[in-house]
């Protein structure tokens, strides 16, 4: 892992308390760590909510690629869309 070392740069808190990072970095997500008062470590991270964290087990993960390298060499078609609703609407499989 390559580490990039630059200068440091003066940076001014506003009144509202934010600084601006620069627009390279604008909408995304840091983590903040406050190491002691006056010191703080800014790091870009990728957040994934509690909710979607079970997308990105070893299974899921799977799943999901075998089911968009299905999806490439399948035509979407609506064909029989008839015959599936009414397989639906009777519970069958």
């Amino acid at each position: 892992m390559a580490i990039a070392t630059h200068s440091p740069m003066v940076k001014v808190v506003g009144a509202n308390g934010q600084i601006s990072l620069g627009k390279q970095y604008a909408g995304r997500q840091v983590l903040v760590e406050e190491r002691e008062p006056g010191v703080w470590i800014v790091r870009t991270a990728t957040v994934i909510p509690d909710n979607e964290r079970w997308l990105h087990e070893p299974k899921a993960a799977a799943d999901l690629q075998a089911a968009m390298d299905w999806a490439v060499t399948h035509a979407a078609s609506d064909a029989d869309a008839d015959n599936t609703l009414k397989r639906l609407e009777h519970g069958d499989q």
